[in-house]
C-alpha cells in the first residue's frame, strides 16, 4: 500500500517574520477555511446563516459585486459547509476556497507603509477603515488586503503564489528598514 500525500502548509517554513527595525510583522495565519460566496445576499443575512452553519468565529470579506470571502482559522467541518450551502440554496452560491488560497498577516507601526510600496490601494485609516477589503495587485500578485485593526491587515492570495508573495514583502520591508537609515 502506498502513502497518500499529506497536507502540509504552504509556508509552514515561514511562520513568523518580524523585522524589528522596518517596524513590520510578518506572519502565515492557520489554513483554516475560506468560502467564496456569490449571490444576491446581505451580508447580515449571511452572518447570520454562517453561526447556524457553525461558521461562528469566521469574518466576511467584500471580494467583488455580489461576492464575499468567509475566512477562519479553524479547518472545514464538511458537515458546516453542507448546512449552509442548503441555507444559502436559490440565494447564493459557496465554493471551498480553503485548498486553494493562503492568508498572510502584515502588522505593526509600518504596516501601511510597507503595502503601500506594493499597491495603489490607498490604506490611510479615513479611506479604508478597518473591517475594509480590497481587490488588488501587489506588485504582479493579485491579491485581497483587508485592514483587521489600525496597524494590521490581511492578504489572501491564491496559494502557488503564497511564497512569492511572502518573498515581496520581505524584501520590501528589508529595502524600507534600509531607507530608514
Amino acid at each position: 500500500m502506498r502513502d497518500l500525500p499529506q497536507h502540509k502548509p504552504v509556508l509552514a517554513g515561514a511562520a513568523y517574520n518580524s523585522i524589528p527595525g522596518a517596524g513590520v510583522r510578518l506572519e502565515a495565519l492557520p489554513e483554516g477555511h475560506l468560502l467564496h460566496v456569490l449571490g444576491a445576499i446581505e451580508p447580515t443575512v449571511l452572518a447570520a446563516e454562517l453561526v447556524k452553519a457553525g461558521f461562528a468565529k469566521t469574518s466576511i470579506r467584500k471580494a467583488g459585486f455580489r461576492q464575499w470571502f468567509v475566512a477562519g482559522d479553524e479547518p472545514l467541518v464538511p458537515a458546516s459547509l453542507d448546512a449552509l450551502v442548503a441555507a444559502l440554496a436559490g440565494k447564493a452560491f459557496v465554493m471551498d476556497q480553503s485548498h486553494g488560497r493562503v492568508r498572510i498577516s502584515v502588522s505593526g507601526r509600518s504596516s501601511r507603509a510597507l503595502l503601500s510600496r506594493g499597491t495603489a490601494v490607498d490604506l490611510d485609516p479615513s479611506v479604508f477603515p478597518e473591517g475594509h477589503s480590497a481587490m488588488t495587485m501587489v506588485g504582479h500578485l493579485s491579491v485581497q488586503i483587508v485592514r483587521t485593526g489600525n496597524d494590521s491587515f490581511e492578504l489572501t492570495v491564491l496559494r502557488s503564489f503564497a511564497e512569492s508573495l511572502w518573498d515581496d514583502l520581505t524584501h520590501m520591508a528589508a529595502s524600507a528598514e534600509k531607507d530608514s537609515v
